[in-house]
């Protein structure tokens, strides 16, 4: 970093935008980098008015990428969540939206070449997070992805090219194990919960239970105090639980509130990620979510509507459906072996350039 500035590229990766980085281009140093990034973002400020971010969690996202020395990887990404009102910057978790431009990004910057008349490319991402393992593959043009498609994910305009995200071994990656307590089922502040991390701590809840349907907007949710209180002292309980320790100034673990499906979907979900209700639903949090489904008893099991196949759960979510291919075998206890989780994603490269630091 220099007045000169440093090298980014912004990309929309999923539902998210983000700032990606080579690691090069920062600082080796995590204190210095993450003051450089609080910077480049114009946190702490409600609004980011003086930086890239876009005064929301969803936008105020970082990825860290560079050649990966793993026999098993070209690539490594480290997820850096930026906090939009505090001087936070925070790796506690994974981000599977950002993670969609990942292997773009990796071409796009030479870390990937691939063969100009392929019409196809693999990238293999080394989670750093997480230490777990994921596969992308997209089209390509002349060497260079290519971003046009018909597919179209919900809470996106428009459609563009699929990406497909096939990961593997994520389970347990920030807490230790699938289900870090042993038990598919938790009670915390009189709630039955589901502690799990597929690629995503997430405290999975009945949303009755909470005194809402499940079905309310985003905004609604938000305003209400008393739901947010409870939320919060659940969240706190549930850190040390899933050994993530104190969880006050982190972004993990994420809450969903499930209920029955209102449409086509297996059940509906209502995300605070976590102070923040998700418009969406996260990659690996829709990961986590579906794989509590298949957990017998559980809060999620018991407003599930299921279909012929239940390798495939639909959660809804505010603005549409998600859908996340599960490969697991539900044990003759109730626990779940998973095997490996499938997802599809779009991502689109927004601008490439140079980024200036508040000084």
């Amino acid at each position: 970093m220099s007045d000169a500035g440093v090298r980014c590229t912004v990309m929309r990766g999923g539902t998210s935008k983000g700032l990606y980085f080579l690691a090069d281009d920062l600082p080796d140093d995590s204190a210095a980098r993450d003051d450089l990034l609080l910077r480049i973002m114009g946190s702490p400020d409600a609004r980011q008015i003086d930086g890239l971010g876009g005064a929301h969690p969803l936008t105020s996202k970082v990825a860290v990428v560079s050649p990966s020395e793993r026999d098993d990887a070209d690539v490594d990404y480290l997820f850096l969540q930026v906090f939009v009102d505090q001087a936070i910057v925070t790796d506690q978790q994974n981000c599977g939206n950002i993670l969609a431009g990942i292997g773009p990004f990796a071409v796009e910057r030479g870390l990937v070449r691939v063969d100009d008349v392929a019409d196809t490319a693999s990238v293999r991402i080394f989670m750093v997070n997480t230490e777990s393992l994921a596969t992308a593959t997209f089209p390509v043009r002349s060497g260079r992805p290519d971003y046009a498609g018909d597919t179209a994910i919900d809470g996106v305009p428009g459609t563009a090219a699929a990406i497909v995200l096939d990961f593997a071994d994520i389970a347990g990656g920030s807490c230790g194990a699938l289900l870090p307590t042993g038990n598919p089922v938790d009670v915390i502040d009189g709630v039955e919960v589901t502690l799990i991390d597929n690629g995503m701590p997430v405290v999975v809840m009945r949303a009755a239970d909470l005194g809402v349907t499940g079905t309310e907007s985003p905004e609604e949710l938000e305003a209400n105090s008393m739901l947010r209180e409870r939320l919060e002292r659940i969240r706190l309980a549930a850190g040390p639980m899933m050994h993530l320790g104190d969880v006050a100034d982190a972004s993990v673990p994420k809450l969903t509130l499930v209920s029955p499906p209102t449409g086509s979907g297996n059940l509906s979900t209502r995300t605070f990620i976590p102070h923040r209700c998700h418009e969406a639903i996260g990659v690996l949090g829709a990961v986590s979510v579906a794989t509590a489904a298949l957990l017998l008893d559980s809060p999620a099991a018991s407003v599930t509507r299921f279909g012929p196949d239940r390798s495939l759960i639909t959660c809804e979510h505010p603005t549409g459906v998600f859908t996340a291919a599960i490969d697991a075998t539900v044990q003759p206890d109730g626990t779940v072996d998973v095997r490996r989780a499938g997802i599809i994603r779009t991502a689109r490269m927004l601008m490439d350039g140079v980024a200036f630091a508040r000084s």
